[in-house]
C-alpha cells in the first residue's frame, strides 16, 4: 500500500503473526474501508478545485470562499504597537505585539483569561462586557501609571462563521464551539463590541476582524516570503490563501483592480457536503447523522481532531456488537459519544512497546476494558488507518489550491493540535502530496512544504491591523467601513 508508511515501528515487526484469522479478516476489512489510494486522492483533488472555483462564483457553493478584505501581503517591514484579541472556545487571549524596524521580527506580551461557562448561554451584553473588562485589565496591568494618548489599534480573531463586507465588520452567521447567545446571530458584532469598550472608556479601536486561518497565512508570510497558504488542522480544519480580485467573480460588481490581492478564507470544512467524491464509511455517515448539523462540514468530519476519536470509538463499538472484540466485557464507557478525542489515538500511535502495554493501560484506565494482545494489534492498526486517512485527505485541499493557482513551489503554514501533535500527520500528508502532484521519487526536497506556522491569532491579527492602517493612510479604502477607518 503506497503512502501508508511503515505499518508499525521496526521493534514490533512480525507481531501480526499471533493475531487469529478472524481479527486479521477484520483488520483487512478496516484497511479496505479507510485506505485511500493515489487515484482516489487525485479524483478528490480535482473535485476540490472545481468546488473552490464554484465558491468564488456569483452563485457560490458549499465552500463559502469568504473574502476577508485583507488586501496586501506583509513585507516584513511593518512597524508599530498593536493589540490582538483571540476569542476561543474556552479562553480569551489578549496580546500586545510590537513590530520593530528589523524585518520579520516581533516582540509579544500576552495574558489569558478563562471564559466563564455561563457566558456561553448568557446575554450579548454579558459577553461583550466581560471581553471589554479583560482588555481593560490587560492595559491596566501592562501600562500601569501610563497615560495612553491615543487609541491602540486592535486585530480581533473571531473564529466563528461570519460574513464580512468590510475588514472592520462581521455579521455572525451562527455560533459554534458550544456558544448559544441570543441576539448576536445575524448581527454585526463590531458595534456590540465597541459599545462595551466605549462604556468602560477603554482606549482601543477595532481595526480588523479576522479568522485565525487568515491570521496564520499573514503571520507565516511575515517571517517567510515563500509562504502562500495558511491552514488549520486542529479541532476543526480550514485554509486561507491570496487570490487576485479579478479571479473572484462574486466581487466583480465592486470594480476592484483585477490584479489586487485579497485573502480568501476558504472555510473548506464544508467541502463535498453533497457526498459526491469523499470515500465515506458507515462510521462517517453515523458521525454526520448524529452531529448537531447533519449534512454540513463533510470534509471536516473526516479529518478534524474533534471527530477522529469518535470515528475510532464507533468502529470499536461495531466490532464489539458483531462479536469480534472485547467479548464478555462491559463497554458502557466506550458507548458514550465523544468520550474519546484525537489525543487518545495519538497515545496509541506513540506506544513504543512491542506488547503495546501503554495502550493496554490506556484502555483499562479510561474505558475499564482489558484488550487481548491480538485486540491491541487491531486497535493499533485502526488508529494508524484513521490518522493516515485524515493526513492524506488534508493534502487534497493543499494540492487543490496549488493546482488552481498553478503554484509549483511554496511553503504552507499549518497550525492546530492535529498537525502539531498527532504522530506522523505531517509526514503522511507530505507523502500524499507527492502522490497527488506526481513528483519524481528522487527529489531531494519537496517543492511544496507544509510546515509549522506562526501564531496566527496573535501575531497575525496584529499584522492585519497594521496592514489595514497602512491601506487607510494610503487612501485605499476597499473593504474598509469608512466611518470606522
Amino acid at each position: 500500500m503506497v503512502g501508508l508508511g511503515p505499518r508499525k515501528p521496526p521493534s514490533r515487526k512480525g507481531s501480526m503473526m499471533d493475531v487469529p484469522r478472524d481479527l486479521l479478516d477484520q483488520i483487512k476489512w478496516l484497511e479496505e474501508q479507510f485506505y485511500i489510494p493515489t487515484e482516489k486522492l487525485k479524483q478528490i483533488t480535482n473535485h476540490f478545485i472545481h468546488e473552490l472555483e464554484k465558491g468564488l462564483s456569483v452563485k457560490g457553493g458549499s465552500i463559502p470562499m469568504n473574502p476577508t478584505w485583507v488586501m496586501n501581503y506583509p513585507t516584513g517591514h511593518e512597524t508599530g504597537t498593536f493589540l490582538a484579541l483571540d476569542m476561543g472556545g474556552t479562553n480569551l487571549r489578549v496580546c500586545e505585539i510590537r513590530l520593530p524596524e528589523a524585518k520579520g521580527e516581533f516582540d509579544i506580551i500576552q495574558s489569558k483569561y478563562k471564559m466563564p461557562e455561563e457566558l456561553r448561554t448568557g446575554t450579548s451584553e454579558e459577553l461583550w462586557e466581560y471581553i471589554a473588562d479583560c482588555l481593560q485589565q490587560f492595559l491596566d496591568y501592562h501600562h500601569e501609571g501610563e497615560k495612553l494618548h491615543h487609541e491602540l489599534p486592535l486585530g480581533f480573531t473571531f473564529s466563528y462563521p461570519a460574513t464580512q463586507d468590510y475588514i472592520n465588520h462581521g455579521v455572525l452567521q451562527r455560533w459554534t464551539k458550544g456558544f448559544d447567545i441570543d441576539g448576536v446571530e445575524g448581527k454585526d458584532v463590531v458595534p456590540l463590541f465597541e459599545a462595551a469598550l466605549h462604556k468602560r472608556g477603554v482606549p482601543i479601536k477595532l481595526t480588523a476582524l479576522i479568522n485565525d486561518t487568515t491570521g496564520t497565512l499573514v503571520a507565516s508570510g511575515y517571517t517567510d516570503d515563500q509562504m502562500k497558504i495558511g491552514c488549520i488542522f486542529g479541532t476543526g480544519c480550514n485554509a486561507a490563501y491570496f487570490e487576485n480580485c479579478g479571479s473572484v467573480p462574486k466581487l466583480a460588481h465592486m470594480n476592484l483592480d483585477p490584479e489586487m490581492p485579497i485573502a480568501i478564507n476558504c472555510e473548506w470544512g464544508a467541502f463535498d457536503n453533497e457526498h459526491v467524491v469523499l470515500p465515506l464509511t458507515q462510521f462517517d455517515h453515523t458521525v454526520d447523522q448524529e452531529s448537531p448539523r447533519p449534512g454540513q462540514q463533510a470534509f471536516e468530519k473526516m479529518i478534524a481532531g474533534l471527530y477522529l476519536g469518535e470515528i475510532f470509538r464507533l468502529v470499536l463499538v461495531h466490532l464489539h456488537e458483531t462479536g469480534h472484540v472485547f467479548e464478555g466485557q462491559d463497554i458502557s464507557k466506550l458507548k458514550k459519544a465523544y468520550t474519546l478525542d484525537s489525543s487518545f489515538l495519538s497515545l496509541i500511535e506513540e506506544d513504543p512497546f512491542e506488547n503495546l502495554s501503554e495502550t493496554a493501560d490506556l484502555f483499562l484506565n479510561r474505558l475499564s476494558i482489558r484488550p487481548t494482545q491480538p485486540e491491541l494489534e487491531l486497535v493499533r492498526r485502526l488508529s494508524e488507518l484513521i490518522g493516515t486517512r485524515a493526513a492524506r485527505l488534508s493534502a487534497c485541499g493543499v494540492a487543490a489550491i496549488c493546482k488552481k493557482k498553478n503554484i509549483k513551489s511554496c511553503h504552507v503554514g499549518a497550525d492546530g493540535s492535529v498537525f502539531n501533535k498527532y504522530p506522523h500527520f505531517k509526514a503522511r500528508g507530505a507523502t500524499a502530496l507527492r502522490e497527488i502532484l506526481d513528483w519524481p521519487a528522487d527529489l531531494k526536497e519537496d517543492p511544496i512544504d507544509i510546515r509549522a506556522a506562526e501564531d496566527g491569532s496573535g501575531v497575525g491579527a496584529a499584522l492585519i491591523a497594521a496592514l489595514t492602517l497602512e491601506r487607510v493612510s494610503a487612501g485605499n479604502l476597499a473593504g474598509i467601513k469608512a466611518e470606522n477607518a
